[in-house]
């Protein structure tokens, strides 16, 4: 059975109807008017009926019209999507994904990830953004990203969302300091100065959640935006901090202590992407590099 529109007979139609003109629809497809108009009248003339109507100086759908142009949209974008997954096999991996993150995964997660896809697609270039959870949220979006590594929960219709990694917390203080217990709670932290995450984080809310299901309160001797300037000032013995476990290196391992917490506390990171975003080859490569790296995390 011979399928009854074609991909350029619909192309036309949806053209039409989000500029409102038959002639502007020509232009951005860089054909004549005449030409636009045979292609939409093909199509109605394949479907048996009026899909569009002129209203004044302005075209607007029929009914059939509006219930073909919600199909016609899904299958232009799976259109896009076949095309862009052969052209894929033909020209290698390539293009630009642009990706957004929290500082503590760009600089602890993405390095050896990052370099493993350049090895593997030199074609692929990824553009990292870092911002906190809101503000990538918002970016993806705005499609100003293509994807985001975030800490979650997110809400939002426009996103598809799915959880990449657990991090736990762990207790942090230096190895010339007293001995931390071999699992932390609030109460072994009331008394120590705490340095932690300036105010409003995500960070800074679970730990601060954490500390008062023990009944203690937060009262930081310091409030730092950076992480390293954290584990600075504890390896420097100013303090205790609770960090998540992803930002440890082998090197402050060997420098502070680092205890697990009694009860755990962690944060799932999750990967967030337009539902309506066709998931073309090169954020295929980075979603695949990023669940595997989180495995072996």
């Amino acid at each position: 059975m011979a399928l009854p529109f074609t991909f350029d007979q619909l192309q036309a139609f949806i053209l039409v109807l989000d500029t409102g003109s038959f002639s502007v629809a020509a232009e951005q497809l860089g054909v004549t008017q005449p030409a636009v108009s045979a292609q939409v009248r093909e199509l109605e003339r394949k479907a048996g009926l009026r899909l569009i109507e002129r209203v004044g100086r302005t075209v607007a759908p029929t009914a059939a019209g509006t219930t073909l142009a919600g199909h016609a949209r899904g299958l232009l974008d799976a259109g896009m999507q076949a095309a862009a997954a052969v052209s894929s096999h033909a020209d290698g991996v390539q293009g630009t994904v642009r990706m957004g993150t929290g500082a503590t995964a760009c600089l602890h997660l993405l390095p050896a990830l990052l370099r493993q896809i350049r090895s593997s697609h030199p074609a692929l270039h990824v553009v990292v953004t870092t911002g906190n959870t809101d503000d990538i949220v918002r970016r993806v979006e705005l499609n100003a990203l293509d994807l985001g590594l975030v800490t979650l929960p997110v809400a939002s219709r426009a996103l598809t969302v799915s959880t990449a990694l657990t991090d736990a917390f762990v207790a942090v203080s230096a190895v010339q300091a007293p001995a931390l217990p071999r699992t932390v709670t609030p109460k072994n932290l009331a008394d120590k100065p705490l340095i932690l995450f300036e105010p409003g984080t995500n960070t800074r809310q679970r730990t601060e959640a954490w500390l008062l299901s023990g009944g203690v309160r937060a009262r930081p001797t310091m409030e730092l935006g950076s992480i390293e300037a954290i584990k600075q000032m504890v390896s420097a013995g100013l303090g205790c901090s609770i960090l998540p476990a992803m930002a440890l290196r082998d090197a402050d391992r060997t420098a502070l202590q680092v205890r697990p917490l009694r009860p755990a506390l962690s944060r799932e990171l999750g990967i967030i992407m337009r539902q309506d975003k066709p998931l073309v080859r090169g954020m295929q490569v980075l979603v695949a590099a990023l669940l595997a790296s989180a495995a072996q995390a």
